[in-house]
């Protein structure tokens, strides 16, 4: 089965990243699902994903801990950590938490690291299917710089595929729907790893089990994007994304190189919604336990651009503690339809702190997001010929719901510091 004949509209899950760092726990991750099953499920959010470090019995938070014993099986491969996660004792691995996900009616998703575990190379551990080792299939010379539980794996020695296979027929094994590899799309040592790629693309297909790969971190390049394309179904376009404004504004950049490239089964991928109650357990983006440091202004902004990008949609807060105004940005019925149906997102205009973009809907209809990226109130504007429409329309503003019109020759509104409006026009 080809990637692309699933991941068909943009994914969208939770990731336990923002909020927990590398320390998330099981009692977490359930919580966390049943919250997306009774809030958020009918809305189209599904993956439940385990964030990096499910391996480590230590892990405290965001700050990975160099050279630590990790728990792996007999045949080199990582296992769930029997402390934090109690259900996968007895060799059990994630399947009794993929099956409690997935009787919550959602997806059940894991990060892993490119490679192979270091320590299974230093003792020379099997390889399942193969006669190699994990010393003979290991590239020492091909590390991540951030993490030291890997090295990467050569994939011109004999054993690098059936180790791979071996991963994947494992998550099979464990119901696991959606996987997010790191240290694989951009590295600041090496290029993109794109024979490790090409090596998990066919053990997915091998597994026989759909799942969705993800590639990470970003920026990956966007003169690879035909390889990302035909091998994930989604891929980073930024590094780790925060709650910081400067970071925000450089997506408007990231995104106008990137227009164009989605389609069914592969997406662009702007990273997490650092939004609601983040940094719990996760020091990363310069802060401590806290609510998003995005005013609602920026929160509408991301959103908004994000929606009309396209881009995957993977929040990263302590879903239990969402307030009302968290959970009206997850749940706006007519941003979530141009999100999954829409299609041609493209910038109209850029004028200084005024930015426009458009995308076409179903039936004809047309949407116009506007953004003020600038540090006063200002007017932003677009006319119809812009968006393509030749005759007056009616147009209703979907974070507020307000109608407007009829709309003769131009749309034009008053828009708060940083922040936007989206309005189908029909």
């Amino acid at each position: 089965m080809s990637h692309l004949q699933y991941a068909k509209t943009p994914p969208m899950g939770w990731n336990s990243w923002d909020c927990y760092g590398a320390a998330v726990t099981e009692q977490e991750i359930r919580g966390n699902a049943e919250y997306m099953a009774a809030n958020l499920k009918s809305f189209g959010w599904e993956y439940v994903v385990v964030d990096i470090q499910w391996y480590e019995p230590g892990a405290i938070s965001s700050q990975y801990r160099p050279f630590v014993p990790l728990e792996m099986d007999e045949y080199s491969r990582l296992m769930p950590a029997v402390n934090r996660f109690p259900s996968a004792e007895g060799g059990k691995g994630f399947l009794p938490l993929s099956d409690y996900v997935h009787s919550l009616g959602l997806k059940f998703g894991i990060h892993l690291m490119r490679g192979i575990p270091r320590q299974a190379a230093h003792a020379a551990t099997p390889v399942k299917g193969s006669a190699a080792t994990a010393r003979d299939i290991a590239h020492p010379n091909s590390i991540c710089p951030w993490n030291t539980d890997m090295y990467g794996v050569d994939a011109a020695k004999e054993g690098a595929q059936a180790y791979y296979n071996s991963l994947f027929e494992l998550y099979a094994e464990w119901g696991v729907d959606f996987v997010k590899v790191d240290d694989i799309a951009a590295s600041r040592l090496y290029d993109t790893h794109q024979p490790e790629i090409e090596l998990i693309q066919n053990a997915i297909r091998h597994c026989g089990r759909p799942m969705v790969l993800s590639l990470s971190p970003g920026p990956a390049p966007v003169s690879y994007g035909d390889f990302l394309g035909q091998h994930a179904n989604m891929w980073r376009i930024t590094d780790d994304f925060w709650d910081h404004w400067d970071l925000l504004l450089d997506m408007f950049d990231r995104c106008e190189a990137w227009a164009g490239k989605a389609e069914a089964g592969s997406w662009p991928d702007c990273d997490m919604l650092p939004l609601g109650h983040i940094g719990i357990r996760s020091v990363d983006g310069g802060g401590a336990d806290r609510w998003t440091r995005f005013t609602p202004d920026e929160q509408v902004t991301m959103m908004t651009l994000w929606s009309i990008f396209r881009s995957p949609l993977f929040f990263g807060g302590e879903l239990r503690d969402n307030d009302d105004w968290t959970l009206s940005l997850l749940t706006n019925p007519d941003v979530l339809e141009m999100h999954r149906n829409s299609n041609g997102a493209r910038l109209i205009s850029r004028a200084g702190d005024r930015v426009v973009w458009t995308a076409e809907g179903d039936s004809g209809c047309r949407y116009a997001a506007m953004f003020n990226t600038g540090e006063n109130t200002q007017k932003v504007s677009v006319t119809l010929a812009e968006l393509g429409l030749e005759r007056p329309v009616t147009a209703k503003e979907l974070w507020s719901g307000a109608e407007v019109g009829p709309v003769q020759d131009e749309l034009a509104c008053e828009i708060a510091p940083h922040g936007a409006v989206l309005y189908r026009l029909a």
